[in-house]
């Protein structure tokens, strides 16, 4: 029971006060980091930079509690920004909190049915492709506020390439100093790591944006401009609840479960390379979900593993969940104490934010790898999934790119299966490494998995007239399904039909199992399956001796 066990409980056992100060300074350290991010990614959200903080402290907090690895810092990431997005304009707050709702419900499920170690199924093409593509979408979507452009009345473009459209239609209305303001504060954050690795760029962005405006009286749109800032602090609620909001927020609801689900447990992977230590996948998810019910519940949004957070709360010397929860805890007292002054942050700050975020997300040093390198049938599938991601959504992309990726899965399976006749001396063939066959006997070889992709292959045997035995050597068959076995069913009664005698060499432990299950052996006799060829070709020369005896 161990993988359903909080990381936290074992980590307490032996627990210092040394260790605490500083699981203490990581907090700490990781919730400056947070800040900024948080309020960032809420209004790329279509939130109010409130709802970020929200997330970051339930989630964060809760996720560290009862989380299954040692070092992970949850909250909100840019992974869910452009779905949050869609779900507010459709379904508004109470939407976006019953499909976070349902996402939590899922993983603790998932989790629950030990689906941790199922995740790595998901190809990496398709992670790449959307996580690309997510990648575009954000920076589209920060473009009006980094230049400071204003949309024509009753413009409200909400998909991503009605951003792209309404940014070019009003790029007349550009915003100089806005763009200075972006500019200056995306160089600090490209310059600043080479100044101070424990100071983050973010913090120093923000406040030199929000001295250029109020000090200069720049005419720059602020947070406060846009959206009202509370520092009260979130009520429990419950979402709005229908079947028919339900089955519609279905689909959202298990692409936040499944991105939440990845992203999570990659940053655990990451983590867990940092810290030479091993993460309990199941326990992680269980976390995930009661973290994104608690987000649901206090007015946040999903949160997930954010991978930045997690490194910087190690290098910070965090090591235990403490540091998470302290980040949660310095979180909240911000949100109390300083939140009004959140006000003040220029939005082209915040554009310049997202564009990094952005930018580390985007990963296209693996993208341009993999389109170099990979099959052509995966470079398909990640180009697919980036393009779907941008034009549509990431459901669709999801969608598409797992379908397409099992079918060209199933494709490449199917060329793996062969059904091979072997050559017999009396077909005209002279070869001293022939191996001796009987006359009336066939055998045929079969190699790759017999699964219904590749089940018409079994349709390819075919028999002579004189044809008395015919040996199936399955010595390279690792598995068999159901509609493999149907054929095989079928080919055992054609060869009954014709007095055939069907005997099987070499089958391995799983196909013989299905074989067993499916009441085939039991109709065909079990002296009929042979563990060497050599025994089956003597079992058909006893066949047909006898048979010529009794004539």
């Amino acid at each position: 029971m161990n993988q359903f066990k909080p990381m936290l409980f074992s980590c307490l056992r032996g627990y210092s006060k040394e260790q605490f100060l500083k699981d203490l300074v990581a907090g700490v350290i990781v919730a400056i980091i947070a800040l900024p991010l948080s309020i960032a990614l809420a209004l790329a959200s279509g939130v109010g930079p409130e709802e970020g903080l929200y997330t970051a402290i339930a989630a964060g907090f809760l996720i560290s509690f009862l989380g299954g690895s040692t070092v992970q810092i949850s909250g909100p990431t840019a992974a869910f920004a452009t779905i949050v997005a869609g779900i507010v304009v459709e379904n508004g707050m109470s939407g976006l909190a019953l499909a976070t709702l349902m996402a939590g419900v899922i993983l603790i499920i998932m989790g629950l049915c030990r689906f941790g170690n199922l995740i790595k199924f998901i190809p990496y093409t398709i992670t790449t492709g959307f996580t690309a593509g997510i990648a575009v979408t954000i920076l589209i979507g920060q473009l009006k506020d980094f230049f400071g452009l204003t949309y024509a009345e009753g413009l409200a473009p909400v998909e991503t390439m009605e951003k792209l459209e309404a940014v070019i239609v009003s790029f007349g209305t550009i915003n100089l100093y806005a763009v200075l303001v972006g500019v200056v504060c995306l160089a600090i954050l490209i310059l600043w790591p080479k100044v101070s690795a424990r100071i983050p760029g973010s913090l120093i962005a923000v406040l030199v944006g929000i001295a250029m405006v109020q000090v200069l009286n720049l005419p720059v749109n602020t947070i406060g401009d846009l959206y009202e800032v509370s520092n009260q602090l979130p009520t429990p609620h419950l979402p709005d609840f229908s079947f028919h909001l339900v089955a519609k927020l279905a689909p959202d609801a298990f692409t936040i479960a499944i991105l939440a689900a990845i992203e999570s447990l990659l940053s655990c992977v990451v983590a867990d390379g940092m810290t030479n230590t091993k993460h309990r996948s199941n326990t992680e998810l269980m976390a995930q979900g009661m973290g994104n019910i608690g987000s649901a519940l206090l007015g946040g949004i999903p949160a997930t593993g954010a991978i930045a957070r997690t490194a910087a709360n190690i290098k910070s010397g965090g090591k235990t969940p403490v540091s998470g929860m302290v980040h949660a805890v310095v979180l909240l007292l911000i949100l109390v104490v300083l939140m009004p002054y959140a006000s003040l942050i220029p939005m082209p700050t915040i554009a310049a934010i997202l564009f990094q975020v952005a930018y580390n997300m985007c990963q296209w040093r693996p993208f341009v790898h993999l389109v170099r390198t990979a099959p052509r049938s995966d470079v398909m599938v990640l180009v697919l999934s980036f393009a779907l991601t941008v034009i549509f959504d990431l459901v669709v992309a999801i969608e598409v790119g797992l379908l397409l990726a099992c079918l060209l899965f199933m494709k490449r399976m199917s060329d793996e299966t062969e059904v091979r006749g072997w050559i017999h001396a009396d077909d005209g063939e002279d070869d001293d490494r022939l191996m001796p066959v009987p006359d009336g006997v066939r055998v045929y070889e079969i190699t790759g998995p017999l699964f219904f992709g590749a089940a018409g292959r079994i349709a390819e045997i075919s028999v002579k007239q004189s044809t008395k035995c015919l040996i199936l050597r399955m010595g390279g068959v690792p598995a068999v399904d159901a509609t493999a076995m149907n054929a095989l069913e079928s080919l055992q009664e054609r060869c009954a039909q014709r007095d055939i005698h069907l005997i099987f060499s070499h089958v391995g432990e799983q196909p013989m199992r299905t074989m067993i299950r499916a009441g085939f052996v039991d109709k065909l006799g079990l002296d009929h399956f042979c563990a060497h060829l050599d025994t089956a070709l003597a079992m058909a020369q006893r066949i047909m001796a006898k048979e010529q005896a009794s004539v």
